[in-house]
């Protein structure tokens, strides 16, 4: 059986592996015990420290002791319980029984989702058994639910790790239970010896150590990007200006000295977007086919993969896309532009969950827009229908933040329009942590709009824009909150938005949108930028308090069209960028050839790939399969190498086509690795020359059609 490419990384990522000799002996002694001294062993530290490393070097001592292992990192979970122990079961091997039998399932419903499989796993294991989670931070609004649910029913033979940026909350320290049973370990910088043998190991010249040390203090992440930064450049002097950023000054080095344009640009898209993909990467950099871009991001030491795709680290997207927008406003927006289009594609063709992660990824782009919004892969809260025993709960909760006129209001509509009320809640049910109320005002009549000024303010808005027409729909996010913090950013006010958003694209024939605000000043710089502009003449007061309302015509610009015009708000944010027009007629510069010229400048460009100084004058330098790329503004040396990756990318993607190989090899043996002449190469093939030149003249008949192709699509 072939070897995998994880079995690759995982001898990479072992090799690689130096220091925290503290930590392993810590964790082999526990392994070695009869009995574990303590149940979990919480790891935290600042970002780029290492937390991810030393999980991957524990799971690979049990696997060397023979002890049980389940490794998980919490951003590929959704943070509710039944999400996590599938994703425990999945990474345990452990089979999850959807249509399992009723006993079992009440015996499930007792222990609090526990499914039977992984407990009887761990439990029927003889020695320790070991559970790994990585990211702990993300399931901080489970843990509550962690310390008293899921953990007090492990066997006792279960060791946990917990790794997160954060040290142990007050609810783990208050506990005298938990903090008996609990390690706590501060993962920090290297030591000096430990820096040395990580530079030794990624082959850095030791007359460069004092300088890198310096600079990096022993920062896991600062001296991989030094490491990183080496390998693309190969020998120079490491002699970096004192900076307080280390990683933001490395990137900016690092982003200079990759390979070639495309992969910058790849790099630079990947900072942008919150997941990036290998249909996303396509799509933005208009190129058929980017695997070999895909697994350069994939193999760099800052690049995370998740469940949807691959992101860097924290640190390292906010250098790369704030080093893009002061040094290339332009290129910032043209990328996001792409990216934009990319994610209009998704929305219009996906629905359900999906959707709301294509909305979710697609108000990421903006870095103001983020202020907004609590970024997180998923939410741990469920989205659930009203029930009859949510109302009081509700009414109490708007009574709370908003009086008790407003709570009357609130409860009328409840009983007018239960169906447009979504209550958030946690995956373990109970009491609603927050809701919003859709009310959908074509279906009210006159009378009832009377009886809240809210909607009657809303509804003499709508009369003054023209009355609803026949089959014509009207929405009003009436009320919308969490329980503890009401309107303020939070996750279910994140979640509310993105619910608000799928209303919006979703609702057919919806001619008006409007939601209401408690604090409209706040949210003055969205909804203008958002092109959702506060409203003062929808204004109302209820109990002697002001709301604002904020809404958008769908009528004068339809959903898509909205969307379509969100970059340019939200570029607007960012003062000096402007959306970019990829039309050609708008880009300077750009060349469009009639067939046969293309045809000519193909063949030459094939003759000259390897001769960097020919390829100058080369017409196709000016072509948009060029200028797509890396933009019109843009160097000749760029151009070149872009131009040269092209041509290599159309011949190796005959490969891929079993009738076509034999095109590649001809063309490999020409043009990419020329043989000493035409001759020679047939008889590396092994067939005729008359064979080797019908191959060869086909194979640039094929490598022409798709590179004009693509010109044509651009």
């Amino acid at each position: 059986m072939a070897s995998r490419v994880w079995d690759r990384l995982c001898e990479i990522r072992r090799r690689r592996f130096v220091g925290r000799t503290q930590e392993t002996l810590l964790f082999e002694s526990v392994l070695a015990s009869k009995q574990l001294p303590w149940q979990v062993l919480y790891i935290f530290g600042v970002g780029g420290v290492g937390k991810t490393t030393l999980l991957r070097e524990f799971a690979y001592i049990c696997q060397e002791a023979g002890t049980p292992v389940v490794h998980v990192d919490a951003r590929n979970i959704e943070p509710y319980p039944e999400s996590f122990y599938k994703a425990l079961e999945v990474a345990a091997g452990v089979e999850f029984q959807i249509n399992e039998p009723q006993r079992r399932r009440e015996r499930r419903e007792e222990r609090g989702f526990a499914q039977d499989g992984l407990w009887d796993a761990i439990a029927c294991h003889s020695g320790h058994y070991v559970v790994l989670i990585d990211t702990y931070e993300i399931l901080i609004s489970l843990e509550d639910w962690l310390l008293q649910v899921f953990l007090p029913q492990l066997p006792e033979n279960a060791l946990v790790v917990l790794a997160g940026r954060q040290p142990p909350s007050k609810a783990w320290r208050s506990d005298p239970g938990w903090e008996a049973l609990t390690y706590t370990l501060e993962l920090c910088n290297f030591s000096l010896e430990e820096s040395c043998a990580y530079l030794s190991k990624r082959q850095i010249p030791k007359q460069q150590y004092e300088c890198i040390l310096n600079f990096t203090h022993g920062h896991p992440l600062a001296l991989s990007l030094v490491a990183d930064v080496f390998a693309q450049q190969g020998e120079f002097n490491f002699r970096p200006e004192a900076a307080p950023d280390v990683v933001k000054t490395l990137l900016e080095q690092f982003v200079q000295e990759v390979k070639s344009p495309l992969h910058r640009a790849a790099l630079e898209v990947c900072a942008l977007v919150r997941l990036t993909t290998e249909a996303l990467l396509a799509d933005t950099l208009g190129l058929d086919d980017v695997y070999d871009l895909f697994q350069w991001l994939r193999e760099l030491s800052f690049i995370e993969s998740g469940l949807h795709g691959v992101f860097p680290h924290d640190l390292v997207r906010e250098a790369i896309s704030t080093d893009l927008r002061w040094r290339n406003p332009e290129r910032y927006a043209e990328l996001f532009s792409r990216a934009r289009t990319y994610y209009i594609k998704r929305i219009q063709q996906t629905e359900g969950a999906e959707l709301e992660r294509a909305l979710f990824d697609y108000v990421f782009k903006s870095p103001q827009v983020r202020q907004f919004f609590v970024w997180q892969d998923n939410s741990n809260l469920l989205s659930d229908t009203l029930r009859e025993t949510d109302i009081s709960a509700l009414v109490a909760m708007v009574a709370k933040h908003e009086g008790e006129v407003s709570a009357k209001l609130a409860a009328q509509w409840l009983a007018k329009q239960p169906q447009g009320v979504l209550v958030f809640r946690s995956c373990e049910g109970g009491t609603p942590l927050g809701f919003m109320m859709m009310l959908a005002l074509h279906e009210v009549n006159t009378e009832d709009l009377q009886l809240d000024p809210a909607t009657q303010a809303v509804w003499n808005y709508i009369q003054q824009q023209g009355s609803l027409q026949p089959g014509e729909k009207a929405s009003f996010c009436r009320f919308w909150m969490a329980a503890d913090t009401y309107q303020a950013v939070s996750q279910i006010q994140s979640l509310i938005n993105i619910k608000i958003f799928r209303h919006c694209v979703t609702i057919p024939n919806l001619a008006f949108m409007f939601t209401a605000f408690a604090e409209p000043d706040f949210w003055e710089f969205f909804c203008t930028r958002a092109n959702t502009p506060l409203l003062p003449e929808a204004y109302f007061t209820v109990d002697g308090r002001q709301y604002g309302v904020c809404g958008h015509n769908y009528r004068v610009e339809p959903v898509m069209e909205f969307l379509r015009s969100l970059p340019d708000w939200v570029l607007a944010m960012s003062p000096g960028l402007s959306s970019v027009n990829h039309s050609l007629e708008q880009i300077e510069s750009v060349e469009v050839f009639r067939q046969s010229e293309f045809t000519t400048a193909v063949r030459q460009a094939l003759r000259d790939v390897l001769r960097p100084e020919a390829l100058q004058q080369n017409p196709l330098l000016n072509s948009p399969i060029v200028t797509k790329c890396i933009g019109s503004n843009t160097s000749t040396p760029e151009r070149i190498a872009t131009l040269q990756l092209i041509l290599e990318q159309a011949i190796e993607s005959l490969k891929r086509s079993p009738r076509e190989t034999k095109f590649y090899c001809a063309l490999y043996h020409t043009y990419l690795q020329p043989a000493r002449s035409q001759e020679h190469a047939a008889e590396i093939l092994d067939i005729s020359i008359g064979s080797f030149r019908r191959h060869l003249k086909a194979g640039i008949a094929r490598v022409t059609e798709i590179l004009w192709h693509q010109q044509s699509e651009n």
